[in-house]
Parts: C-alpha cells; sequence; structure tokens
C-alpha cells in the first residue's frame, strides 16, 4: 500500500555508520533507521548472536517460559529500577499497553472512564489509541473516530496540569516523552520530570514516560529520565532496544506493578527468543564499549560544533539536543534538505517540517562525527542562502 513517500533509493549493504547503495555509493548514516540501529549496521556481536540463536529456537509462544524473555527482563528492571516487563514488537503496542495498564488501574480504583493526560506535539503511535495520545493533527485526520479518555496539555509546562486536575476526577495518568522525538527534539526544562512526578505522587497518579525515541542510552543515559532523578510508574521502549530486530516493552513498578494479570494483555510474538536476545545483546554491548559515556561525549561535541558553526547563521531558529538525539530548527520548512543531504551521500530526517533531526548510532567515532558536520553544514547555509 501507498502508505511511504519513500526516498528513490534502496541499500543493499551497511558497516558500522556506513551504508552502501544497489549502485555501491557510500552514505554516512546520521538517522541510524529513526533511532533504531544504535550498534550500526552488521555489527558482529549482534549478528552472531542473532545468526546462533536462529539455529536453536526462534519462536515458541508465550504459552510457554522463555528463558530469554526472563533473562532480558531481569536486566532491564536491573537498569530502570523497575519492577515488571510486557514485550511486544513495536512503540505502538508499547504504548497500547502502557495505556491498557493505566485504563485497568483507574477502573479498580473505581474509575469508570479513566482519562489520561498527553501533551502538545507529542508522538505516541498510529494504532487508533496511540494515534489518539499523539499531539499531531496530521497523524490524526481521516482517522475519526478518536479513542476517548485523553486529556491535552502545552508540553513543559507542569503548571497547567493543577487546574486540569481540580475540574477533572477521572484522571488516572500522565503519558509524556521525556524529550519529544517526532514532535522536533523537544528537551524540556530539568524540572519538568520531576514536577510531573510530584503531582502524580499527590493526586495517585501514574507518570508513563515513553522512551520509544529516548531510551537504550541515546542520551547519554540509559533512559532519558534518569538525567531527572525520578523514576516513572510505567515506561515505554522499543527502537533501539532490538538493534533492529522488531521488540517493545513496557515497564511498571510501584503501584503500576501487578496490575495486569493473566487474560489482561497478550501477544503472540512478544518476548520471542530471537528478539530477546537481539536485545540482551544490544545491552551487553553498549554496557562492555562504554556507549552511554561515548554518546554523552559525542552528542555535547557535535551539539558545540553546530551551535558554533551557525551560531550567526540567519534562519537558525535554535539548536538543541541531548547526547545523540539532535535537532536544528531553522524558520522556514526544510525537508527538501532530506534529498540534497542524500545527494551528498548524507542520511538525515526533517521533523515538525523545519526540524533537522539527526539520530546518529551509537558506535558514530568522533572522525565520522567530523565528517558529518562537514557535510551537513554546507547544505544548511546553501539552503538558507537560497531564500
Amino acid at each position: 500500500m501507498n502508505t511511504y513517500a519513500r526516498l528513490p533509493i534502496a541499500f543493499d549493504h551497511g558497516k558500522g555508520v556506513w551504508l552502501w547503495d544497489k549502485d555501491g555509493n557510500r552514505y554516512l548514516d546520521a538517522l541510524s533507521g529513526i533511532a533504531v540501529n544504535g550498534l550500526g549496521h552488521d555489527h558482529p556481536d549482534l549478528t552472531r548472536a542473532i545468526s546462533e540463536q536462529a539455529k536453536r529456537l526462534i519462536h515458541t509462544s508465550n504459552l510457554y517460559r522463555v528463558t530469554e524473555q526472563e533473562m532480558l527482563s531481569e536486566r532491564l528492571a536491573e537498569l530502570s529500577g523497575m519492577q515488571e516487563v510486557f514485550f511486544c514488537n513495536s512503540g505502538a503496542e508499547a504504548n497500547e499497553a502502557a495505556i491498557k495498564l493505566a485504563r485497568l488501574y483507574g477502573h479498580r480504583k473505581g474509575i469508570t472512564s479513566p482519562t489520561i493526560i498527553v501533551t502538545e506535539k507529542s508522538f505516541h503511535g498510529r494504532t487508533i489509541a496511540t494515534l489518539s495520545a499523539t499531539g499531531n493533527r496530521k497523524v490524526q485526520a481521516g482517522f475519526e473516530p478518536l479513542v476517548a479518555g485523553f486529556i491535552r496539555v502545552p508540553y513543559g509546562n507542569a503548571d497547567v496540569i493543577q487546574p486540569t486536575a481540580e475540574h477533572l476526577s477521572s484522571i488516572v495518568g500522565i503519558l509524556v516523552e521525556p524529550i519529544q522525538g517526532e514532535g522536533g527534539i523537544n528537551v524540556p526544562h530539568p524540572d519538568y520530570l520531576p514536577a510531573l512526578r510530584a503531582l502524580c505522587d499527590t493526586h495517585g497518579w501514574l507518570l508513563i514516560l515513553d522512551e520509544i525515541q529516548s531510551g537504550i542510552a541515546r542520551t547519554g543515559n540509559w533512559f532519558a529520565y534518569q538525567h531527572s532523578g525520578v523514576r516513572p510508574d510505567v515506561m515505554t521502549l522499543a527502537k533501539g532496544l532490538g538493534s533492529g530486530v522488531p521488540i517493545g516493552a513496557c515497564l511498571a513498578s510501584g503501584v503500576a506493578a501487578g496490575v495486569f494479570g493473566p487474560g489482561n494483555h497478550g501477544s503472540t510474538f512478544g518476548g520471542n527468543p530471537l528478539a530477546c536476545v537481539a536485545a540482551l545483546t544490544t545491552l551487553n554491548v553498549i554496557e562492555r564499549d562504554g556507549l552511554i559515556t561515548h554518546a554523552k561525549q559525542l552528542g555535547e561535541f557535535l551539539l558545540t560544533a553546530l551551535s558554533t558553526q551557525l551560531r550567526d547563521q540567519k534562519g537558525v531558529t535554535t539548536i538543541r539536543g541531548h547526547g545523540l538525539m539532535i535537532g536544528i530548527e531553522l524558520d522556514r520548512p526544510c525537508t527538501r534538505l532530506v534529498m540534497d543531504a542524500l545527494e551528498q551521500g548524507l542520511l538525515i530526517n526533517v521533523t515538525s517540517d523545519n526540524v533537522i533531526r539527526l539520530l546518529p548510532p551509537l558506535v558514530m567515532k568522533h572522525e565520522e562525527a567530523e565528517e558529518l558536520i562537514k557535510r551537513l553544514i554546507p547544505l544548511i547555509k546553501r539552503f538558507l542562502a537560497e531564500g
């Protein structure tokens, strides 16, 4: 079906942060499959682990114990401080699980029409419930009626929530991205998540954090919320967790733990041995190779270099980010830059029409980051000079 405006290129193979098309042309990957390929392409540990697991077992279903799933859930709980994990196959499914969990939590408190607070410019998926939670009218248009039970507030401002709480007793949680990805790499003030945590504690709500794009070391911590010193009640993961093998996860702790029981939710493929081994290998490589610290340091280098070279450039509104999650906002639509960059052997993305989004692999080397800057800056300056 014609659901993607695909670029006129097909890739044949990759190595590290580089991709080659069918004609042998080489491209620097500064998007990593939209924050998925954290280990880059053809990582030896990952390909070996996937191959060996495929020889042993790919799928049995959740009718039986899955040893690899148990190992992964224990590892994620250790890294996050959470208690329980439900495995699925995508970020949208992880958020669906979180929404269902919050509603069930509310019903068990006697709330017949549970309401979840969501934010403007958010993106939580394209299923009917997750697009209803998403703060992007383009995603929702044509799919009405939307799912009820969501109230939208501005992102980054916890003060606007209290008046809503005073007039609505059906609220059960707040669903928010610690850093908005599709919304334009919007980084809130450091006090934002602690303020949301305090509101949830005061009112008995669940703090639900969508870490699908920001999680798994991308921001220079295992999870973006760890920069703020808070812990959510529910967290969702996907994208970078499996390094390209589809896997999603919904984690719960505290009052959210134990809400789901047998029959409340499920997935045929979720948490299969192959996907879980890919995720375990990803986590092990990130830890072994110090990629969390590397992402932090390389992100700081990229932000500094971009800010220095574009500081006085007319047309550049802001440059923002955390770790290897970077946005360059221009004062005009700039989707054309995606094709311009492709012609220069560079893979980037534009989101929110006017924000250049950079999500390079965690394994990008310093000299490759310099090459990224070398290729990108002239493109931006040339584009802005054309008016």
